[in-house]
């Protein structure tokens, strides 16, 4: 059994190769059973393990299986983006065994975020494996690599100051429209979507007190759940083309696999607007917001890769935690390797507790034969313990025997080992 990770992120992808990638909550068990599906092998007990990240900044799928199972996966999800395999893996590696698990516990402690330090990441990833487990896909392996990427986040969080002063995506989005507005208090902003990350962005423009706020959903009742909470204007999708010219700013993220505002509905608000500008920011991957908007004269759109350099700019203030935070992922790598290693020895160990079993049935089964005879229980019992003693050292000494030179030297050191271990003197040292 190995562990393998398939990563396509904002480190290695540009925005729209990660959109092709991208899947909603309520399509990752669908998804996941499908590539079991695709990467069965062997027996029914031999299905790969398998779960799917998949954030605005990376898609990653974690499987657990025998080695093979690499290329197979990057075809498959090659082929849910429609996309060759090398033109995939252009932009995106494959980790196996502790690479694996190290960027596992790194994702989760916000180490490769793009804001560093960020906790968004671990409830996602919670969510993903929950995703997994109710779909059937997750198995004994991938569970104790996330239970442990969440317990690695949280000495992370506990130990650690890399969270300290983050600047988030929400933030950002703030620090960015007081560029282009001078009062922000003097604003109006939309807000499409009602997901967390709108949640989060609307709370820290509501901070600045808005001169009106709306918020457009897919579905009016979350909208208006969101927008009761932020004392905001509820607005349903189908109403953006004739409100749109209404709004200074507009930020969007939605789950929608095509984009929600085209280059026509924006001229169109601008010429409403006689020109005034509008910030507009896309926290969607796929992408909500055509890109070709960016050209127009009097708009500025910003992308989740556009705020990087911002949120980054914080980051500098806590390099100083964030070798304190590699060495406790470090520390849960090597934990889990260990694990996994041992993992490894469990078939062997089931046969060698069988094959103890079957020589005690064994000479059980004699001494009771001799007993009922009436011989002599001291007797029985030494045949007993004679015959469990001869068949143990049986094959060990038929090994010693039949070796010759350096191969009976470092045989005997491992015999010696296994069962002259509570003996003052070990003649294999001799």
């Amino acid at each position: 059994m190995s562990v393998f990770a398939l990563s396509l992120n904002h480190h290695s992808a540009p925005l729209d190769l990660r959109g092709r990638f991208a899947f909603s909550l309520d399509q990752l068990a669908p998804t996941l059973l499908g590539l079991r599906q695709q990467l069965q092998h062997g027996p029914r007990h031999m299905l790969p393990e398998a779960a799917l990240l998949s954030t605005c900044n990376r898609t990653e799928l974690y499987v657990a299986g025998p080695n093979e199972l690499v290329r197979p996966a990057v075809d498959w999800l090659a082929g849910v983006g429609g996309v060759g395999s090398s033109a995939l893996m252009d932009h995106a590696y494959v980790l196996e065994g502790s690479a694996a698990a190290r960027h596992a516990f790194r994702v989760a402690s916000g180490l490769d975020s793009m804001v560093l330090g960020e906790p968004q990441i671990l409830g996602q990833l919670k969510q993903a494996v929950r995703e997994a487990d109710q779909a059937g896909t997750l198995g004994t392996t991938l569970h104790q690599l996330f239970q442990r990427s969440f317990s690695v986040a949280k000495e992370v969080r506990t130990s650690t100051e890399i969270g300290s002063h983050s600047i988030s995506m929400a933030a950002a989005s703030v620090r960015l429209a007081a560029q282009l507005f001078e009062d922000l208090s003097q604003i109006k902003v939309l807000f499409i979507g009602a997901g967390e990350m709108i949640e989060l962005v609307a709370t820290h423009f509501a901070a600045k007190t808005p001169r009106h706020m709306a918020i457009a959903n897919r579905t009016l009742e979350r909208g208006e759940k969101l927008a009761g909470r932020l004392s905001a204007e509820a607005l349903r999708l189908a109403d953006l083309p004739q409100r749109l010219h209404e709004f200074d700013a507009v930020i969007s993220c939605t789950a929608s696999s095509l984009p929600l505002i085209g280059l026509g509905a924006v001229e169109r608000a601008l010429k409403n607007r006689k020109h005034r500008p509008m910030f507009m920011v896309d926290l969607a991957v796929p992408r909500d917001i055509e890109p070709e908007v960016a050209q127009l004269d009097d708009v500025y759109l910003y992308t989740v890769d556009d705020l990087s350099g911002i949120v980054q700019s914080a980051g500098q203030k806590r390099q100083a935690a964030v070798q304190q935070a590699e060495a406790i992922v470090e520390a849960g790598v090597q934990s889990f390797v260990h694990w996994l290693g041992q993992r490894h020895t469990v078939p062997l160990i089931q046969a060698l507790q069988s094959q103890a079993d079957d020589w005690r049935q064994h000479e059980i089964a004699r001494a009771r034969k001799l007993l009922a005879r009436g011989e002599d229980v001291d007797a029985v019992l030494d045949a007993l313990s004679r015959g469990l003693t001869q068949k143990m050292l049986h094959g060990a000494l038929a090994e010693l025997h039949a070796s010759e030179g350096e191969q009976r030297m470092q045989l005997a050191q491992t015999v010696s080992r296994l069962f002259l271990r509570n003996s003052a003197r070990n003649p294999a040292e001799s």
